[in-house]
């Protein structure tokens, strides 16, 4: 099968930093590639595939310092994808909305997996007017604000089975992994980790967005207590090693998260997860098996208390069943096939016009 992957250009794929999306697209595109498929990506010019690379940018626009305005380069990816779009059998998007207008060009070839929140409001009439454009959502909660769109999947992500090694051996502290947002609430994982008498590691960027609530909110609480420690943004090779060795890892949510990447990540190593039931933590997480689901500060703390109960090889074993790339790619590759069953022969612009006039001439004579 010939598939296009067209990521987002804000990072690489895969991110050297933070960066859930094109981690995903990266995933997914060098498993197609192993699994014998030609695929094409189009992404930003620093990315490492074993796939044919179409650079839309010479490097990924969040750590390029002379990148002002993000929206050009898009529109220079979206000119490649329309260039060479009679290539592929599918063309798989994860740019979220500027490339709706180019589909009703290309017909049924493609597919958009939607990776961020749609619980805003100026998102309804947008998908109202697009409501014929498959769509994929990455959780069943993710779908709730949009009964109108046409979701065709959900395909759930996955991690190559091999990324982050086991760790049965935890160190006694507590993680956390992200974004420092208020959606994110690192201010309960401080609050969790103060009353649980644990050491918490804070591991995540602040964007520009956020740096007011990093220094108003966050960072006093940081240097008021002397067991929470914030240590960046972590690569890759550092990732392992950080959720590897904790106790568990604090997922405080106060927001619909769409999927939520970095909890199939710390299953990967053996770490159970703590999180609050918001979005799609409850289709991620298998309460008392892979961590626990939480309603509240006071839930947390008393489940912190549980973690030396938790089996770090089931907790890893449900990891390798349910959130592979391996699963993931089989999903698409399904979802690919089905589409392009499903897809009518389009007619021609000239056949349909000449087949309105011989309807006009014969219904004349």
């Amino acid at each position: 099968m010939k598939i296009a992957q067209i990521a987002p250009l804000a990072e690489s794929v895969p991110p050297r930093l933070y960066g859930g999306t094109e981690r995903v697209v990266s995933f997914l595109t060098e498993e197609l590639v192993r699994l014998g498929h030609e695929v094409t990506l189009f992404a930003a010019g620093d990315s490492l595939t074993s796939a044919e690379l179409v650079p839309a940018a010479p490097r990924s626009l969040r750590l390029n310092p002379d990148v002002r305005d993000p929206i050009p380069y898009h529109l220079i990816l979206l000119e490649h994808v329309r260039k060479r779009a009679h290539e592929f059998d599918i063309l798989h998007f994860h740019i979220d909305l500027l490339h709706f207008p180019l589909l009703r060009q290309l017909g049924a070839r493609t597919v958009t997996t939607l990776h961020g929140r749609l619980d805003l409001p100026d998102l309804k009439p947008f998908y109202s007017m697009f409501s014929d454009v498959p769509l994929v959502s990455i959780s069943n909660d993710q779908r709730r604000p949009l009964p109108m769109a046409n979701f065709v999947a959900t395909v759930h992500h996955g991690l190559p089975r091999d990324l982050l090694p086991f760790s049965p051996k935890p160190e006694g502290y507590l993680a956390f992994l992200g974004r420092i947002s208020p959606e994110k609430r690192p201010d309960r994982a401080i609050e969790i980790a103060v009353r649980a008498g644990m050491p918490l590691k804070i591991a995540a960027k602040i964007d520009k967005v956020d740096e007011a609530y990093w220094y108003e909110h966050i960072k006093p609480l940081v240097d008021r207590h002397d067991n929470v420690e914030y240590i960046g943004e972590v690569n890759e090779k550092a990732k392992a090693s950080f959720l590897g060795n904790a106790a568990a890892l604090l997922f405080p949510i106060d927001w619909p998260e769409p999927f939520g990447l970095v909890m199939i990540e710390s299953m990967a190593c053996g770490t159970p997860v703590i999180a609050f039931r918001n979005g799609s933590v409850p289709e991620v997480i298998d309460h008392g098996v892979s961590g626990f689901i939480v309603d509240s500060v006071d839930e947390a703390v008393e489940m912190v208390a549980r973690l030396p109960q938790v089996d770090r090889a089931r907790v890893r074993s449900t990891f390798e069943t349910r959130f592979t790339s391996e699963r993931m790619a089989s999903d698409y590759l399904a979802l690919y096939r089905r589409l392009i069953n499903e897809r009518k022969p389009s007619i021609p612009v000239e056949t349909e016009v000449l087949a309105g006039v011989t309807q006009i001439g014969s219904s004349s004579s």
